[in-house]
């Protein structure tokens, strides 16, 4: 179990790289549109981690495990939808 003191700190750069890994070209889909959607893509995902990320440093460690759980479900609902 992880300490409830211990901060995670995600770099944004990393995880972006890694949501684009799994972002393939769709089949038939101009070059153009591809690079938008993944500039779009990294963009967002750099936010949330920033987003993230500040939370985790000003008051994820006073939020209830209730709190936690729902912050992570729009983090992850904003990214798959």
């Amino acid at each position: 179990m992880a300490d409830k003191n211990q901060k995670i700190k995600i770099d944004p750069d990393k995880f972006a790289r890694a949501v684009l890994g799994g972002n393939a070209q769709r089949e038939g889909e101009e070059n153009k549109l591809y690079i938008k959607r993944q500039l779009t893509l990294y963009l967002e995902s750099v936010l949330l981690v920033q987003d993230f990320n500040g939370l985790e440093e000003t008051s994820f460690d006073m939020a209830k495990e209730k709190q936690r759980n729902a912050i992570l479900e729009k983090v992850i609902e904003r990214r798959y939808n």
